[in-house]
């Protein structure tokens, strides 16, 4: 039966009609997939000299165990926004003699085989040997410990299952869980409940005594068992055919029409983010990452590299810009056939994107006024790069929007998802944020920190005072390119 099913899936994915398409894609992930397995093989095999260097006189299988807590933690926000479930089609199944747990099993079984489960044996493995070379500890409490660890990362894995099933539709409910996990890092900062103190040493006790290696084994049994039952609960067609009850949103966004001819598309786009999941997912990314600079600015080391402070600011401001301006006009595909039937200037609309991701770019630059808190040249720095955007980048991003030729489904979950991603969005990232470093550090090498900042200020000005002729220039481009774009927004968006 196994192997039946496992045939069904091979001929799904040779016969499906994306195979072979964005191959670019495909081959990126695959050495992206390389990389992340090097690092951790890297990680495991360098770990335990690592630890005995900046920690000595500790056990360094002590210490892991100890921050073992905040990696599940980090590797289940991994897994939540990248890992794509394992999924299969029923209704072809159900006509057939086959039980249904075993059709579930299989689910199940194959996340087993996903390389999220492959990266932590790659730093458990190596690390585990390494304990047992040095004499530290016997084989048989180290094999346990290597076992247990294994099985609390097949844990998260099953876990997963259960939190995306609950709460990918619904993020919001996913808030009090998220305040629950932040208080617990507020009382392990304040010393007042190490929880990872005694998370580590729950597992040192299973060390010491390794016949409690099953303990984990039986947490991984009941959390399959708990989706087991959750999915055979939902295997029937008419589970998915219900249609969910919501309340239709009639917002109209009125005040646009102050906005003059580019109003009826603003409105629009208000629209398009306001009642759908993935544009209106760049509005809450955006918010999350205005944290980016604390992670930069405090850090001392980098005052002498001031280019590296001007991809932090470009990236702050511009990260809706970024996320939202280059899949223009791939928003737009389902209706862009009717755009471009209609007899609407292609400037008035262009203009209409570049008015709306312009605003976006002036309020983040408002929301990063407190890092105002580092010094005033940061404060500065963020404007002269909100500046820059506006002027620059954001012309940019719409010159690389008359490549698009992918349609996106809006209403499908943002996480893990490429539709509507092409050559195009990975080679942009470089004038977006490669171009704008070398600048100012071209500058910086001769004329000082001052001259860099004048330079992408006078930059970002001269786009603003040229928009005009630019958006003349972009217009060509998008009606030279109106029918091969037609024609793609037509095909499947996968």
């Amino acid at each position: 039966m196994i192997e039946y099913l496992l045939s069904l899936e091979w001929k799904a994915f040779k016969r499906s009609a994306s195979f072979g398409k964005s191959l670019g894609l495909k081959i990126f992930l695959i050495f992206l997939g390389l990389y992340f397995a090097l690092v951790s093989l890297s990680l495991g095999f360098g770990l335990y000299p690592i630890l005995q260097e900046f920690f000595p006189g500790e056990d360094p299988l002590q210490l892991v165990n100890r921050f073992l807590l905040a990696w599940f933690l980090l590797e289940l926000t991994f897994r939540f926004l990248l890992q794509t479930l394992p999924v299969i089609d029923i209704k072809p199944l159900l006509t057939l003699p086959i039980k249904k747990r075993k059709v579930v099993n299989f689910v199940l079984n194959k996340s087993l085989f996903s390389f999220y489960n492959l990266l932590p044996l790659l730093i458990i493995i190596p690390f585990g040997a390494y304990v047992i070379y040095k004499g530290d500890y016997g084989p048989l409490n180290i094999l346990s410990w290597m076992l247990s660890v294994f099985a609390l990362s097949l844990c998260v894995n099953f876990l997963n299952f259960i939190i995306k099933k609950r709460f990918t539709e619904n993020l919001k409910a996913l808030v009090p869980l998220v305040i629950l996990v932040a208080a617990f890092g507020l009382l392990e900062y304040l010393k007042v409940f190490e929880i990872s103190y005694y998370f580590g040493a729950t597992l040192d006790y299973l060390v010491s005594h390794p016949y409690l290696a099953g303990v984990p084994l039986v947490f991984v049994a009941i959390l399959y068992k708990w989706n087991q039952l959750n999915l055979e609960q939902n295997f029937y067609l008419d589970s998915g055919l219900k249609q969910k009850k919501k309340d239709i949103d009639t917002r109209d966004f009125m005040w646009t029409r102050r906005f003059g001819s580019i109003a009826p598309f603003l409105q629009q786009d208000l629209k398009l983010i306001w009642r759908n999941k993935r544009p209106k997912t760049t509005i809450y990314l955006s918010l999350v990452l205005l944290g980016y600079g604390l992670l930069f600015y405090p850090n001392d080391s980098l005052v002498e590299m001031p280019a590296f402070y001007i991809f932090v600011g470009v990236f702050m401001t511009g990260i809706f810009m970024i996320n939202f301006g280059q899949f223009i006009p791939s928003w737009d595909a389902s209706y862009y056939p009717l755009i471009m039937s209609q007899n609407i200037p292609m400037k008035q609309y262009l203009a209409s994107k570049a008015g709306l991701i312009s605003f976006s770019v002036v309020i983040l630059a408002i929301l990063t006024t407190p890092y105002v808190y580092y010094g005033w040249n940061i404060l500065l720095l963020n404007l002269v790069c909100a500046l820059y955007n506006i002027g620059v980048n954001v012309p940019v991003l719409l010159f690389a929007g008359s490549f698009n030729r992918k349609k996106i489904d809006l209403d499908k979950s943002p996480f893990m998802n490429y539709q509507g991603t092409g050559a195009a969005q990975w080679l942009v990232a470089i004038p977006l944020m490669v171009i704008p470093v070398l600048i100012f550090w071209g500058m910086y090498k001769f004329t000082g920190y001052q001259g860099g900042m004048l330079l992408l200020a006078g930059l970002g000005l001269k786009g603003l005072l040229l928009r005009g002729n630019i958006l003349n220039f972009l217009a060509g481009r998008y009606k030279k390119n109106k029918y091969a774009m037609l024609q793609g927004f037509s095909q499947s968006g996968e």
